[in-house]
Formats: C-alpha cells, sequence, structure tokens
C-alpha cells in the first residue's frame, strides 16, 4: 500500500528507476554511516533508534551493528502494513548495509584530530543528508524514523519535529547515564541533523516515488 506522502499528484514526473533508487539508497546509507563514523569517534550520542542502540554498546561493548539491527526488527511490521513492501523491502536492505558499514567504517578511517564541535555538526549535516537521499528513494533506517513518516504522512507534522521531539526525551534519559557535555554536544548534533530534515523534507517539496 503505497504512502500519500510518497505518491504526491505529480509524482510521475519524477518517477525513479530501480537504477535511481539503488543509487540513492546505497549514497544515502553511505552518508549516514560516515556521519555515525564521526559520532561514534567522539564517543558522543543520537537520537532515534540508532541512539538506542548507541547507548547500549556503549554500555556493553557490543556490537552497534548487531544492536542496530536487532532492535529495528519490531517496526518491519509496522513498515509493511502501514508503507507497504516496497518500503519495507528497502528500510531492511538500508538497515543491514547500515549496520554492516558503520563496524567496518572505523577499520578504515582514523581522525588524528577531530574536535567536539565540529564532529557533532559534521554528524548532523551528514546523516541530515543522508536520510533524505534514503526518505526521497521510498526507504528508512526504520525504528522511529518510520513513526516519524507515518506521522508527516497521517497527521501533516513534518518527520523532523517528530524525530526531534522523540530526540530530546532521549537525551533526558541519558543524563542520568552520561557526562553532562556528552549529552549536550549529542543534543546539538541531533538538532542539525532533524533541522535538515524538517527544512527539506516536506510534503509540498520533491518528494520522488
Amino acid at each position: 500500500m503505497p504512502s500519500p506522502m510518497l505518491s504526491p499528484p505529480d509524482a510521475d514526473a519524477v518517477r525513479h528507476t530501480p537504477v535511481d533508487d539503488a543509487q540513492g539508497l546505497a549514497i544515502g546509507v553511505f552518508i549516514c554511516a560516515l556521519g555515525l563514523t564521526f559520532l561514534a569517534h567522539l564517543g558522543f550520542l543520537t537520537g532515534q533508534t540508532a541512539g538506542v542502540a548507541l547507548i547500549i554498546s556503549y554500555l556493553t561493548g557490543w556490537s552497534f551493528g548487531l544492536v542496530f539491527a536487532v532492535i529495528n526488527l519490531p517496526f518491519y511490521w509496522l513498515a509493511w502494513r502501514r508503507m507497504g513492501l516496497e518500503f519495507t523491502l528497502k528500510s531492511l536492505g538500508c538497515v543491514f548495509a547500515l549496520s554492516l558499514l558503520v563496524d567496518l567504517l572505523p577499520h578504515w578511517l582514523a581522525f588524528e584530530r577531530l574536535t567536539p564541535l565540529l564532529g557533532t555538526v559534521v554528524f548532523g549535516v551528514l546523516t541530515g543528508l543522508g536520510l533524505l537521499a534514503i526518505f526521497r528513494h521510498r526507504g528508512s533506517l526504520g525504528g522511529l524514523g518510520v513513526l516519524a513518516l507515518l506521522a508527516q504522512d497521517r497527521l501533516g507534522i513534518r518527520a523532523g519535529y517528530v524525530q526531534l521531539a522523540v530526540d530530546i526525551v532521549l537525551f533526558a534519559v541519558a543524563f542520568f547515564l552520561f557526562p553532562g557535555h556528552v549529552v549536550a554536544y549529542s543534543l546539538l548534533g541531533a538538532v542539525v541533523l532533524n533541522g535538515v530534515i524538517a527544512v527539506n523534507h516536506r510534503r509540498d517539496r520533491y518528494i520522488a516515488t
């Protein structure tokens, strides 16, 4: 069942081919993984399902990729029922690819010096752009992002605002688990990320099928 948000009346003019979708999703996932690598190097947090996975990973030492993949499992049923099979399969592929890349990139990329302010801003910008690419090719990174897209679709509330509201709750909990400066920088990154999505991912702008 296609989503009205993802199928506006003039969607035929910008319909994506399978090749378009493949490259768009691949680039989006890679950019998100790169952004998360900046954040994880600093030991900071992010919001949404990825943030929950990072917290569990930091506290237990378990692989982020494995935790992230497992946490997303319950949301695939919701995605299939509300957003359709195509959206669900694309989201599954994106989550699997991101889980793999986030575990591999630290072996290929090292930082000699990265300041907390720059790192969090780079994370927010890169991950926001990556998510935009994924959304515009009818995919997601699963989890709470699915709920944010549904809220935009059904209620007209911008997905970025929904995600930011959830992030604020998550970071409020994080204040009891991590030092204040870690949570403060992490919240900055979440604000930048969700600002990119809120400004650019809108029903009245380019949203292709």
